[in-house]
């Protein structure tokens, strides 16, 4: 799925609340949005991807413009991914 972000041109919004993603499948999708142009909403709630999944998505936001709406509800993100994402 990361990897088809990657290349996507068409997509602009990803429903993929409730999944299991976890850490390591958020850093994946993080990877993706470093390069993704198009996709403007991202539903991950319910994926207990917890601070290290914050926190490279996070890093991946730096450098995204087009990303407008993120929705990480119960993720189980304590205070160092929520500051990681405030910043």
């Amino acid at each position: 799925l990361a990897d088809a972000l990657k290349g996507n041109s068409v997509l602009t919004a990803l429903h993929l609340s409730r999944n299991s993603i976890g850490p390591d499948g958020a850093k994946s999708i993080a990877e993706a949005l470093k390069v993704n142009g198009v996709l403007t909403t991202l539903d991950l709630e319910g994926n207990d991807i917890k601070n290290a999944g914050a926190i490279a998505i996070a890093e991946a936001l730096k450098g995204n413009r087009v990303l407008t709406t993120l929705n990480l509800h119960t993720n189980n993100i304590q205070d160092r991914g929520a500051i990681a994402l405030a910043d």
